[in-house]
């Protein structure tokens, strides 16, 4: 069997197994967050953190909510860190360093997973388990309850109530991420990702010195790494680590886990407001966005020129050789595409249109379908556009699921898509103008340039994969690409929510003739466009400077 067939052999049983899993997960999540009754366990945790699960939220109170949880996550997070030098189980390692500290912190309390470090040589067993793989449930399942408060503000009718964060936040965490997590850890364990509490090991004689690895829990961290569409590594390797990602199986495995729970929240959504139909345009939309950058990934990895790349058939370099160019092709677009940024190769090593592939699927919102919780609402606040540039083009008031889209509503629409791409491209021209930071480019001209746009691009679209060549642990990146990552995750959260409370204020509009169909395949071409458009236009400047002009050189 030749490595292209077998590439798209591996792309037709992912796509059967999440077809599968899609129905029933999204009807689950729809019937967690609108159950009425509460599981013990979580009346217990309500009861330790005083909060009253029933007690509704207006958008503001919802988003103090996310806020202080996620200002307190940072602190412990960045205080453990601080004192692993005193904490059993720390293999010896010193306590990280304040900037280096911080940076860890906000990354993973983001979702972001952002790492200037190299695990097995910085974080001991306490670390790891009770602070970077905690956050990993809790990040992943603050991004679902904001999610969910958008969906109920389309559903809900003259009311600015939003449900409960506490409840969301809980439910999120014990009901969905928690077994799910716990069944993949299963199944890696079985297949051979090590899980385990003990020390460093020396493994052999190399070039005269001793090779050493380190035990730790890594299945049940990469279960929710990839569930979670976290990202972290427990090894610097990450993915292509084989401690956490042993076999071929359990490559593709990992693409399902970090793509299901983002592909089902569609179902989850149209569930919720009433309309499957709805849910499926959303899916639609972002099946083809994501199929399309597979695709065209396999091309340019497989079809790059020269005798050493046609022998190995396909651009090897920086591919873990069990996995391959197409398994290595579907990892690569996933990650970039959800918020995961776990990687099985070395995107840096890519050729220059497969680098700029990956850039160009965080620059999208990563939407298609983005993380979880943050690649729905990312999606539902681009419908939002799409419906207002189609109301531009008949003269009429647009309206979406049943709710007129106003002054208000594209104000806060246009200004979340702002954020973002604010933040890329001013901390790049910072970074490339000033004398110091370019010295972390381990290339020159348009690759360097790549280099350092990635890292601004991963940080504040709170992805975590990086172009491998930069050094991104100096004082610099990692205070720059710290507020990148909470400045990227909670200020567009500010204009979800007030989106989603406008909407919830509102009184249903009756369908007419005139109404624009969102559930219709045209709309899903039309959503399709505007985002590569909008998206386009932003980036496009930027991405000529670094990897256009590096593929076409």
């Amino acid at each position: 069997m030749g490595p292209v067939l077998a590439g798209f052999l591996q792309l037709l049983a992912l796509i059967g197994a999440l077809a599968l899993a899609y129905v029933p997960l999204g009807n689950y999540m729809a019937k967690v967050f609108s159950a009425d009754k509460h599981w013990r366990v979580e009346k217990w945790i309500y009861r330790g953190i005083g909060a009253n699960p029933d007690a509704e939220m207006r958008w503001s109170a919802y988003l103090r909510g996310v806020l202080a949880f996620s200002a307190v996550s940072v602190l412990f997070l960045y205080l453990l860190q601080r004192i692993q030098g005193v904490l059993p189980g720390s293999f010896g390692f010193s306590s990280i360093e304040p900037a280096q500290a911080f940076n860890t912190a906000a990354s993973f309390v983001t979702n972001t997973n952002w790492q200037s470090y190299y695990g097995e040589q910085a974080m001991g067993h306490v670390v790891q388990t009770a602070g970077l793989a905690v956050q990993n449930f809790v990040s992943a399942a603050v991004g679902i309850a904001v999610a969910v408060a958008l969906v109920r503000g389309f559903a809900r009718s003259r009311t600015g109530e939003l449900g409960n964060f506490w409840a969301d936040l809980v439910r999120g965490t014990i009901r969905i991420l928690l077994p799910g997590a716990a069944i993949a850890a299963i199944v890696l364990v079985a297949c051979g990702a090590i899980q385990n509490f003990s020390g460093i090991h020396e493994v052999g004689q190399f070039m005269g010195g001793s090779q050493q690895w380190n035990g730790g829990a890594v299945a049940s961290q990469e279960a929710i790494k990839e569930f979670g569409t976290n990202g972290g590594g427990y090894f610097n390797a990450n993915s292509s680590h084989p401690f956490e990602n042993p076999t071929p199986f359990t490559n593709l495995f990992e693409i399902f886990l970090l793509l299901v729970i983002p592909f089902a929240l569609t179902r989850t959504f149209g569930v919720m407001v009433g309309s499957v139909k709805q849910g499926y345009a959303i899916l639609a939309t972002m099946f083809t966005i994501w199929l399309g950058f597979v695709v065209l990934m396999m091309w340019t990895e497989f079809a790059h020129h020269g005798p050493a790349l046609q022998a190995a058939g396909g651009a090897m370099e920086g591919k873990e050789v069990r996995f391959g160019v197409g398994s290595s092709s579907i990892f690569a677009v996933s990650t970039t595409l959800t918020s995961t940024g776990a990687v099985d190769s070395f995107h840096s090593s890519f050729t220059g249109l497969g680098g700029g592939i990956t850039m160009l699927g965080m620059m999208l919102g990563e939407i298609a379908p983005g993380g979880t919780g943050s690649g729905l609402y990312g999606m539902l606040i681009m419908a939002v556009i799409a419906v207002f540039i189609a109301g531009l083009m008949v003269g009429r008031t647009p309206e979406y699921l049943g709710k007129k889209i106003g002054s208000r509503e594209i104000k806060l629409a246009a200004i979340y898509i702002l954020i973002t791409p604010a933040l890329v491209l001013v901390f790049t021209a910072i970074s490339m103008a000033l004398p110091t930071p370019p010295h972390s480019m381990l290339n020159s001209g348009a690759h360097g340039f790549s280099e350092v746009l990635y890292a601004f691009t991963s940080a504040a679209n709170n992805n975590g994969s990086a172009f491998a060549g930069l050094n991104a642990n100096t004082d610099w990146f990692n205070t720059m690409t710290g507020l990148a990552v909470l400045l990227g995750r909670f200020l567009p959260m500010v204009f979800v929510l007030a989106l989603a409370g406008s909407l919830a204020e509102q009184k249903p509009v009756p369908v007419t003739a005139g109404t624009l169909r969102t559930d219709r395949p045209l709309y899903a071409g039309l959503l399709v466009g505007t985002i590569i458009i909008i998206t386009g236009l932003t980036y496009f400047p930027a991405l000529a400077l670094g990897p256009l002009a590096e593929g076409l050189a």
